[in-house]
Formats: C-alpha cells, structure tokens, sequence
C-alpha cells in the first residue's frame, strides 16, 4: 500500500508546472559596466578617419605692450605653427556574429535570439572601448601622459595631499579624476583616517567621491598589477584645449556613435553573420590636458582605535 503522505488530493506543483510559462528576462552579462569615461568625454566627429592637432610652437614669443598716454610705436609679432601637427587615426574594433536561421527562427519568442545576441555583443565591444580609450598603447589615455605630469604618491596610498599635487598639474579647469573602484576606496580610506571624509556628487543619477569639488569616476579599466594602479585627471573638450574623443559619423548601419551593425548574408549552412564595427580614437590636446598619480597602493588598511 502507498504511503499516506504521497497520496494527493489536488494537482501538485511539478505536474502544474508543466502548463505554466515561465517569465523569462534578457541574457544578463555580469561584464557590463556604467562607462562613465564615454559619456564624459566630448565626442568630435572626423572626417576620413584623421584628426590632427596643430600646435602654437612658442607663446612666449609673441610680444604685447600696455600702452599707456604716450604715442609709443606699438611691437610687431605674430604667432608660429608647428609644421606639422600630430594626427590621430581611427581604431575599429570589429567582430562578427553568427546565428544559427534554425535559432532565430523557432526559438525567438519571448525574446528575438537575434536582437539578443547582437545587444550583448555590442555591450562586449563597447567595453572593450573603454578598455582601449584608456589602455591603447598609441592613443589611450596612459600613453598621453607626460614625464612632467606624472606623480607618485608619498605613501603609497592614495591620499588628499596626492590629488591634490594632480590637481596642480591640471589646474586649467579640471574635469574629472578616473581611477579603479578599489583606488577610490583606498582614497576614501585616507580621508577617513584624516578626518576629512570626502562629499558626494550626483552624476547620471550616481552618486559619486569628489575631492576639491572633482569628481572620482570609476573604471575597472584601469589595471591593477601587484596591488598597484594609477589615478587620472583630466580636462575634456575643445573650448578648453583638453582630451577630446573621437568617432567616425553616418556610417552605414549606424546603431550609435561610431557603432554599427551590418548583416553579411546567411552562408550554405544557414548561419546567418552580421559585422558589428565600433571607431573611436582618442586625443589630448596640450600636454597639461592630463596628470597621472602612478604606483598607487589599493591594499592598505588602516586600525582605528
């Protein structure tokens, strides 16, 4: 004889479940983030691919006079060129998406198979965007960064005193520190430890560490390696001579800026590709557009009694 506890009286929940639908969200991707960089950055659009920057050779040299009552003769001058500015070239960073027409076609309900894969496709390329704004060895951020404008800290850790020699490097209207989460938590650690904790700011509905009034923005992008990373400060845009992004406008199958999205045909295996293009590059203006604090340490930690 069965057991008593097995016997049901109404419909149980396995079999139930065999009618219901689930509700069923979007593929999530734990490797997104905020990118905050790109929506900082002032975005110039280029034509065929190039930006250059044309540089003044010597302000010094231009000579000016305060005139005063008398009828002195006034100096003669002009303002000289470098021959030939630096140029920046667009960078693409591309890849190709399969999918299967056999997917697409009896598996896109509630979500379309091909709309998904390419909206997580697209988030990859755009962080790797971000990766190579700040990375790339001939256009990132790091590598615009002078002898003159890096500083190490006095510690190790990151403290107040250490932004502040930044902020000196780029005095002209600075717009904002980057620097890894874990960098601004060990900024924020030697604040405390000083009793000077630093006031928040919001930002696209963030909230964010500010020092001096300059935001703290964060990115993973900034490697750490042995427990050590850099903190950046930057000044952004055209008008103020600082670091400007760049993209390549009206391309075809544009999605976003500098993004698109073109589909190559299906093959004779019935895979359907599409190509997803990104071009951006990246440009500081004048040397003092960006300051660098190297070698800073995340991992110390302090007692407090």
């Amino acid at each position: 004889m069965a057991d008593q506890n097995e016997i049901h009286t109404a419909l149980g929940d396995v079999a139930a479940r065999t009618l219901a639908n689930a509700t069923k969200t979007v593929p999530m991707l734990p490797a997104i983030t905020p990118r905050w960089l790109v929506h900082l950055l002032q975005w110039v659009p280029v034509e065929a691919g190039i930006y250059r920057v044309n540089r003044v050779k010597d302000g010094t040299s231009v000579a000016v006079d305060c005139s005063g009552l008398d009828e002195r003769i006034l100096p003669q001058t002009f303002v000289d060129y470098e021959e030939w500015g630096r140029e920046y070239r667009l960078s693409a960073v591309n890849t190709v998406v399969d999918v299967h027409t056999r997917v697409s076609d009896l598996y896109s309900s509630p979500h379309n198979q091909i709309r998904e894969q390419l909206r997580l496709t697209i988030e990859i390329v755009k962080e790797r965007q971000e990766s190579e704004l700040i990375n790339n060895k001939e256009y990132g951020l790091l590598s615009h960064v002078v002898p003159s404008q890096k500083v190490q800290p006095r510690t190790g850790a990151p403290t107040p005193d250490d932004l502040d020699e930044l902020l000196t490097k780029v005095w002209k209207e600075p717009g904002f520190f980057l620097a890894h989460p874990l960098a601004i938590a060990a900024f924020g650690r030697e604040c405390t430890r000083r009793g000077v904790p630093p006031p928040t700011i919001s930002l696209f509905g963030s909230q964010f560490l500010t020092w001096r009034g300059i935001p703290l923005i964060p990115s993973d992008k900034l490697a750490v390696e042995n427990g050590k990373t850099n903190i950046l400060l930057l000044r952004t845009g055209e008008a103020r001579q600082g670091v400007v992004g760049l993209f390549q406008p009206k391309l075809p199958g544009e999605q976003s800026m500098g993004l698109s999205v073109r589909f190559m045909g299906i093959n004779h295996k019935a895979i359907a590709s599409y190509l997803v293009s990104l071009y951006c590059s990246l440009a500081a203006l004048t040397p003092d557009a960006i300051a660098a604090l190297e070698n800073v340490e995340v991992g110390k930690y302090h007692v407090y009694s």
